[in-house]
Formats: structure tokens, C-alpha cells, sequence
């Protein structure tokens, strides 16, 4: 039998949200959000707004719509993580697709005399390349890999519950974890803001339930719930920033809209997959491109995120679009086009590279254990 295909809607939505990913990553490094800092650290006047550009509003409001995106990663590998069996060669294939990025990125920035962690910190930048997971260099693919490693249990678990003790159980964990942290004004000793394995686990047991007992709300109504949940999301921001010059103790929950965990991420993130799910594409070689860019998503990921390249992307690109550094809404906006472009297509002309040379190497694995086999006298 051969191998059943990826369902291409959710690989375009793979590739969209990963697109989203570099979208947030482009606001951070640019500085086209919202300044969070004067309230947090009380350097603000009562009654006097900081200084916001419009470049910053429209960036907020562009996060407001990107920030489901990890969300809907997750999201995706429970509702479909049920179909796959625990193979133990799945995570090394992955610990090796971080090493890929993690370890020879560093060797190409030393040969063109760009900084390193490991030239300015020795071998405690060295550590973060050969311990990607333990050190969490990449935030996302330590959680990400802890869920995967749970896959199975958290699957049997799904599988065996009655629907009311999935309820039950999802009910209490989605209380503590989102609904509680998204009205509490002040920050919880337990909350990492979705930034770990356990809201991860929260988010796959969700879509886990949604993919058993299934939800025709959300089926009809997917998009309509993701484009709610956003402008609620940028609404409550937008409201939270006109409110804190005279209530400067709500601070903190000023940044709570885009925590992971809050409510509205995870509803987005959800109507944002039931969307998709809607969507019919032709098989034919569109589906075949879609399916092989959802695949290679992650990779684009590990190449801008790299600790030594996070920080030095965005410069680097900002001298050729805009090497005079002007400050205008217009080349803010090229500046992300452009850097959204390059990132995704280097990002995929690298998995391609890394995709054919472990395509190679597991070739030739697979030849040297049938010599050995051969040798051995073991038929098949």
C-alpha cells in the first residue's frame, strides 16, 4: 500500500501560518508594535499617551492577525496526530533537522566575519548549538519535541477517555491554563505565557477532542471565528493602551492579548484551522507544490530563528530596501514584503538542500543494512 498523501488545505495552512511566524518576527525585529516598555517599567506620565506611530498601529494590527499562527501549528498535530504511529525515527529526524541549521549556520557567519555565540561567549554558546533542545535556542522546537515524544500517550488517552471525562479533564486544564491567566490582572508563578509544553498539551488535547466529537459551529464558521478573534484580540489592545496612562496598575495585563495562552489565541487558532478544512484543492502538481511547502515550513523557521541570525536578518535586509533608513509607512511595509520574500525562499531553498542530502544519507543507510543482511544470510 502506498503512503497516503498529506491533505494539502492543511499543509497551505502550514505554510501560512509559518508565513505568519516571519511576519511576527519581522514586527519584533523592526519595531513596528506598540511600545510595551514605558508601562511596564512606570516611566509614564498620568494622562499622557507614549509616543506611536502609525507604523506601530498598523503593525499591532497585522500581530493581531498573525499571532494564531503557533497556535495553529499545534492545533494541526492534534487533530491529525492520531493517524500517525510512534516511530522512534521521527525524533531523530528532527533532533537532526535542528542540528542541520543549529550547527553548520554558525561556520558560514564565522567565514564572512558576522558575530557568533560562540565567538562572544566561547563554549557556552557553543552549548546552545549542539543542545538546541536542553537550551532552548529554538523555544518552540523544545516544547514542540516534548509534545511529540507525548504524542502517543496523549493519544491513547483521547482514545480510552469516556467524552465526559475528556471533558472534564480538558475543562479543568483550558481553566487553568488559559481562563484564569486571561482575566488575572497580575502575572501567575505557573504561566510561561504559552511559551511551553504544557499549553502545547493543552492545545493538542483540544483539537484531539474536536477531531472525536467534532464541532458543526466551527465547521461552518471557521474563518468568521479566526477574523473575531483577532480584532477582538487587537480591540482589547487598542483599549488597554487608551486605559493604562490612568490605570498604570493594568500594566502587565497590557501584553496579555498576545500570550499564546490567552483566549482568543486559542479560538483563533481553531477557527483558523476549520477554515482550511473547508477548503477543496484539485490533486494535481498544485497540490503536490502545496504539500511540499507545508513540509519545508518548519525549516524556514530553524533558518531566521537561529540565535545567531534572529537578531542579524533584519539590518542586513533593511540596507537593501531601505539603505537611507527612512521612517515612512510605505517602505515599512516593502520592508516586510520584502523580508517576508527572501526569508521564505531562502528558508526553502535550504530544506531542499537539506531534504535532498538526508534523502541521500538515508539511502545509503538502507543499502549498508541490506549488505548486512545479505551478509548475514537473512532474506527478506
Amino acid at each position: 500500500m502506498g503512503r497516503k498523501k498529506r491533505l494539502a488545505n492543511i499543509e497551505l495552512l502550514r505554510a501560512l501560518a509559518m508565513m505568519m511566524v516571519v511576519v511576527m518576527h519581522f514586527l519584533r525585529e523592526s519595531g513596528g508594535l506598540l511600545p510595551e516598555q514605558p508601562f511596564l517599567s512606570g516611566d509614564v506620565t498620568a494622562g499622557v499617551f507614549p509616543a506611536a506611530s502609525t507604523k506601530q498601529l498598523i503593525g499591532t494590527f497585522l500581530e493581531a492577525f498573525c499571532i494564531m499562527a503557533v497556535n495553529a501549528y499545534v492545533f494541526i498535530s492534534g487533530y491529525l496526530g492520531e493517524k500517525k504511529e510512534f516511530r522512534i525515527s521521527r525524533e531523530v529526524i528532527f533532533l537532526a533537522r535542528l542540528w542541520f541549521y543549529s550547527l553548520l549556520i554558525p561556520p558560514v557567519l564565522l567565514f564572512f566575519g558576522y558575530p557568533t555565540l560562540y565567538g562572544e561567549m566561547g563554549i557556552y554558546g557553543l552549548v546552545q548549538y549542539l543542545l538546541p533542545i536542553e537550551t532552548e535556542s529554538y523555544w518552540f522546537a523544545t516544547s514542540f519535541f516534548g509534545l511529540m515524544l507525548l504524542q502517543p500517550i496523549l493519544n491513547g488517552a483521547a482514545e480510552r477517555l469516556t467524552k465526559a471525562q475528556f471533558q472534564k479533564i480538558l475543562f479543568f486544564l483550558l481553566l487553568i491554563f488559559c481562563g484564569i491567566k486571561s482575566i488575572c490582572p497580575v502575572p501567575l508563578a505557573t504561566d510561561r505565557y504559552g511559551y511551553d509544553l504544557s499549553w502545547f498539551v493543552c492545545v493538542y488535547l483540544t483539537a484531539a477532542y474536536l477531531r472525536l466529537y467534532g464541532s458543526e459551529k466551527l465547521r461552518r464558521h471557521g474563518f468568521a471565528l479566526y477574523t473575531g478573534s483577532c480584532l477582538a484580540v487587537f480591540g482589547v489592545t487598542m483599549a488597554l493602551w487608551r486605559l493604562l496612562p490612568y490605570f498604570p496598575q493594568a500594566a502587565y495585563y497590557y501584553t496579555v492579548p498576545f500570550h499564546y495562552n490567552f483566549v482568543f489565541c486559542l479560538l483563533g487558532a481553531a477557527g483558523l484551522f476549520y477554515g482550511f478544512m473547508r477548503i477543496k484543492i484539485k490533486e494535481g502538481w498544485k497540490a503536490d507544490i502545496i504539500r511540499k511547502i507545508g513540509s519545508y515550513s518548519f525549516g524556514i523557521y530553524l533558518f531566521h530563528e537561529h540565535p545567531d541570525l534572529r537578531h542579524l536578518w533584519y539590518p542586513f535586509l533593511k540596507k537593501i530596501i531601505n539603505p537611507a533608513g527612512k521612517d515612512d509607512v510605505f517602505l515599512f511595509l516593502a520592508e516586510l514584503v520584502f523580508c517576508l520574500v527572501v526569508l521564505y525562499a531562502a528558508g526553502l531553498f535550504l530544506e531542499w538542500i537539506r531534504d535532498i542530502l538526508f534523502g541521500r544519507m538515508k539511502a545509503v543507510y538502507r543499502l549498508v543494512l541490506k549488505k548486512r543482511k545479505k551478509a548475514a544470510g537473512v532474506t527478506k
